[in-house]
């Protein structure tokens, strides 16, 4: 008996592994009354550094100026924050005003008007934007730019051209080995709620685990060397959570989901490296950075040295590939406040903007910084993913310097069953999808 079990187990392929959320860590920090002014203020001037040695350059006859020193008519650069005005943008006073009836409180999946425009601030002040070249629809509040182009009589400044950060550098990928090694990239389970289907999602950890299939199967399930789970793993019945005390049974009620998705975990953590991360419906802090689930969440899982609790966002490096990932808040509010054809599409603007959440503090809740913005992207990730998003996407994009990214739009898997699987070997990616509907 011992001598066939130890034939047939599973011989996994292994890697290293390298946390990089320190930077996310909010550790020591401690809230003081502190303004978001601050980490404004330490963005700017984080990105105006970088973008003075770019103008040099881009424009290198042109003049920088601050938006104070602008002279009519006269071509210069400005360097700033971008601010965003728009009519439809919720504002929590509304709910308070006494002519609330004659604006409907609308709650539409986007906020964008035909009426939008930007203005562009630094110190000095701030100047409202004119021309084709810089079109609302694109841009959100936060982003800091080069523009150049000039006063206008009316007081505007007529934009030219743009000057975005661009691509970070990256580090070199490591040369291509000649084996297979796959990380699986899930998020959206949502143990239980009523979307979730317990036997697809038993299917999904039987066929990592290596305990489903034949051989060819297994011998697949052994070069998966991690896993990560990207938010929004616990489904709480929302009524509950309404800051009301709770009765005994509507705390077992809690508390179900919890044990169901450590004994989940459990299973995944005996075999394989295990990251998760917290989304907007978990038991976490609201603001980003989220901080790591409490491992008290999960008795049965924390005790396998495989399992990792993470921040949201969450970047590491694999066999020196570096991933950079969110459980999605950051592209779920671009895509209320401005427009692009895809997802994608929003996550290759932060990349390019070099800002994880530009519209953290505007409209997404983060935590008050003083001296540091954790969210701007230093280096550039190898692989870059967003989950609890609604369906499966990916491509790649390349930068100036020979930088090569790999975009993952991750979908919610108790709505999609699908997870998506990377190959750390050349960056190339599947959906991996479980099905329970018996055809009739």
């Amino acid at each position: 008996m011992g001598m066939d079990s130890e034939k047939n187990s599973l011989c996994r392929l292994q890697c290293s592994y390298a946390s990089l959320d320190e930077v996310f860590e909010i550790g020591k920090e401690t809230y003081r009354g502190q303004q978001y002014s601050q980490i404004y203020f330490a963005r700017l001037h984080l990105m105006r550094t970088l973008l003075y040695s770019l103008v040099s350059q881009w424009k290198p006859q042109t003049p920088v100026c601050t938006v104070l020193g602008l002279e009519q008519g006269k071509e210069c650069v400005i360097v700033g924050t971008l601010y965003k005005h728009m009519k439809l943008k919720p504002c929590i006073l509304d709910e308070y005003s006494k002519e609330r009836s004659a604006v409907p409180l609308v709650r539409p999946h986007n906020f964008m008007h035909d009426d939008d425009y930007l203005v562009l601030e630094d110190e000095s002040g701030r100047v409202k934007l004119g021309g084709d070249l810089i079109s609302p629809s694109v841009f959100v509040t936060g982003i800091v730019v080069a523009l150049h182009g000039k006063e206008t009589g009316a007081g505007d400044f007529s934009v030219l051209e743009v000057l975005e950060a661009g691509l970070p550098p990256q580090i070199e990928f490591p040369l291509k080995s000649r084996e297979d090694k796959y990380i699986v990239l899930v998020s959206g389970l949502n143990v239980g709620s009523s979307d979730s289907n317990p036997l697809q999602l038993q299917l999904f950890i039987d066929h990592i685990t290596g305990h489903l299939g034949d051989e060819k199967e297994q011998s697949i399930a052994s070069q998966i060397v991690h896993v990560v789970i990207a938010g929004n793993s616990i489904g709480i019945p929302r009524g509950l959570v309404n800051g009301q005390n709770l009765a005994s049974k509507d705390l077992s009620r809690i508390a179900e989901p919890i044990k169901e998705l450590d004994i989940l975990l459990n299973q995944i953590a005996a075999g394989l490296p295990l990251d998760i991360m917290p989304g907007p419906n978990d038991p976490a802090n609201f603001s980003l950075p989220q901080q790591p689930l409490h491992r008290c969440l999960f008795p049965g899982s924390a005790a396998y040295n495989t399992f990792r609790s993470c921040t949201n966002p969450h970047s590491f490096e694999i066999d020196n590939i570096r991933f950079l990932g969110t459980s999605g808040q950051n592209v779920d509010d671009l895509e209320k406040y401005s427009d692009a054809k895809d997802k994608l599409e929003f996550m290759e603007r932060t990349l390019r903007w070099r800002h994880i959440a530009p519209t953290a503090p505007n409209t997404l809740g983060c935590y008050p910084y003083t001296d540091s913005d954790p969210f701007f992207i230093e280096s550039c990730p190898h692989v870059y993913f967003v989950g609890n998003q609604n369906k499966y996407e990916s491509r790649v994009i390349k930068g100036s310097e020979g930088q090569f990214v790999r975009l993952i739009s991750v979908p919610k898997f108790s709505e999609s069953g699908v997870a998506v699987v990377v190959n750390l070997r050349d960056l190339e990616c599947h959906a991996l999808s479980f099905g329970t509907q018996f055809s009739s």
